[in-house]
C-alpha cells in the first residue's frame, strides 16, 4: 500500500494558517477542524507545520498568552515529507525515525495532502485484517 491510497481513502484536504497568526488562532482551528496539525503558509508557500505538541510546549514554557505568540515563533520550519508513491513501511519508518506524527505528502513540488500516524496505523490494521480474513478462509476451505 502507498500513501496515495491513504489519501484517496481519507481525502486530501489540508488545513493551514498564516505564519503571522497567533497560537490562540491555531487552537481555534485545530478544534474547529478536529485535527492535530496545520501547515503554515506565507502566501502560497508552505513554510512549516504547527502541531498540538507545539501548543503544549508553548503553554509549558512561555510566560506570554497564546494570543501574544506568533505561529512563526513556535512552528517547525524543517518539514519532513513523503511522496504519494512511498510505501506504508517506508512512511512508518520516517514517522518513527523523525519522531513526527504528521507528514505532508509532496509530489513534484506540489502539496498532495497530509497523513498522520493514525492514518498509517489504520491503513496497516485494515490491510492485516483483510489478509487475516483471507488466510482463515483459505485454511477452513482446505
Amino acid at each position: 500500500m502507498r500513501t496515495q491510497e491513504i489519501l484517496q481513502s481519507k481525502g486530501n484536504k489540508v488545513h493551514s494558517i498564516r505564519s503571522d497568526a497567533t497560537l490562540s488562532q491555531v487552537v481555534q482551528l485545530l478544534v474547529q477542524y478536529d485535527c492535530g496539525s496545520l501547515l503554515v503558509r506565507d502566501g502560497e508557500e508552505v513554510v512549516g507545520i504547527i502541531t498540538e505538541r507545539d501548543i503544549l510546549r508553548a503553554c509549558a514554557t512561555e510566560k506570554r498568552e497564546l494570543s501574544q505568540i506568533l505561529v512563526r515563533e513556535r512552528m517547525s520550519a524543517n518539514l519532513v515529507t513523503a511522496t504519494s508513491q512511498d510505501g506504508l513501511d517506508d512512511v512508518m519508518g520516517i514517522l518513527t525515525e523523525k519522531r513526527v506524527r504528521h507528514l505532508p505528502i509532496i509530489d513534484d513540488g506540489q502539496l498532495a495532502g497530509i497523513i498522520s500516524i493514525g492514518d498509517v496505523v489504520k491503513a496497516q490494521h485494515d490491510r492485516l485484517s483483510m489478509e487475516n480474513h483471507f488466510l482463515k478462509t483459505y485454511i477452513h476451505s482446505t
